[in-house]
């Protein structure tokens, strides 16, 4: 890397951080590998604790106890290595998801799918390193501004979600749906236009990642020759053997076509990027699925109008249920051709990166 980049109190020796995919996709496993390889491990706080026995009848307790112990097993694998938390804003209890993970010792929080304009008071005065997830100038400059001016605080580093990332997207279906947005590239420059104006006002420095469409070292170095310090990617860490999902779910991103690859409206309202699975094609169709039951997880959705349950269905595809399964996918998944190692992607990139130096 050409300048050193710190996540809190604890240098990032590679321009990496693995972005955090829910339900049951990065977990330990998933974050712990890249965190030894020098990378940011993030870890899903979204329904982490699906498998825990008392899901069911208490979900905010049996999460709680998943993120401690989630967190615990990836510092066995990567003792000294950078490892935090993906916390959703829309999630419900998101105070206290965010209070478990500095009470666990975790290194980081990003935050998106909203704005966390109150995360300061929420980590108080602790070490934990803070990071607002965001679409657009627009976001960043509110969050900068509101933070400086109710906390004196500014983010330790922020992340750029562009309209290629897999997952919930902070676009309008409109604009996707009709190539009308904003390129990652004009995004990174108009962020880092109202960040820099901040940094020099009041002598700090903030650095941006950038995440969505980010595949390859190439694509990495393209964005730190432009400024950023490094990119967040996710998708790609999907066909991994540490990866947390099942076998039978990361299969399911092998030999994908981009034809596969669809836009669909979330039960949040939000438009989200997923494979075209039997689950996906009912609800292109319109068709509403049957919700029996409501896991409390994400604070818009109201199961008596939602077409579907998003904790069911992503619960379902990390099982590795393609008939019942939502599989968020970003634009390049259909790249993904065998499953690996953790370390042979970071290899591949970190070459490729360094290529161009």
């Amino acid at each position: 890397m050409k300048s050193q980049v710190w996540i809190g109190k604890k240098r990032l020796k590679k321009p990496l951080i693995q972005g955090g995919m829910g339900i049951g996709v990065s977990l330990s496993g998933l974050a712990g590998a890249v965190a030894k390889e020098g990378g940011a491990g993030t870890i899903s706080a979204a329904q982490i604790g699906f498998l825990q026995p008392e899901f069911e009848q208490n979900p905010v307790l049996a999460n709680l106890k998943a993120m401690e112990e989630e967190l615990q097993k990836a510092r066995k694998i990567a003792p000294d290595g950078i490892l935090g938390f993906n916390i959703m804003v829309a999630m419900n209890h998101y105070e206290t998801y965010v209070r478990k993970a500095v009470e666990t010792g975790a290194d980081f929080i990003v935050s998106g799918a909203g704005l966390p304009l109150e995360l300061p008071a929420m980590v108080s005065d602790t070490d934990i390193a803070i990071a607002p997830i965001v679409s657009g100038a627009r976001a960043a400059a509110l969050i900068l501004k509101y933070w400086e001016k109710k906390y004196h605080r500014y983010p330790d580093f922020i992340v750029i979600e562009g309209p290629e990332a897999g997952g919930h997207l902070g676009f309008p279906m409109e604009e996707l749906s009709e190539n009308r947005e904003q390129t990652l590239e004009e995004i990174f420059q108009d962020v880092q236009t109202v960040v820099k104006t901040f940094e020099e006002k009041y002598n700090v420095k903030i650095p941006v990642f950038v995440a969505g469409g980010v595949y390859t070292g190439y694509d990495v170095k393209k964005f730190t020759d432009m400024g950023a310090a490094g990119a967040q990617i996710a998708t790609r860490f999907i066909a991994t053997h540490e990866c947390d999902a099942s076998l039978a779910y990361k299969e399911r991103y092998l030999n994908v076509k981009p034809e596969d690859i669809v836009l669909i409206k979330s039960t949040v309202g939000m438009p989200g990027r997923a494979l075209r699975s039997p689950f996906v094609e009912r609800l292109l169709r319109g068709e509403k699925e049957k919700i029996t039951r409501c896991l409390v997880c994400l604070r818009p959705c109201d199961p008596k109008v939602a077409a579907f349950c998003i904790t069911t269905a992503l619960t379902e595809a990390a099982k590795g249920n393609w008939e019942d399964g939502l599989f968020f996918c970003g634009s390049n998944g259909y790249r993904m051709k065998e499953i690996v190692h953790v370390k042979d992607i970071i290899d591949e990139i970190m070459t490729e990166y360094q290529s161009g130096e």
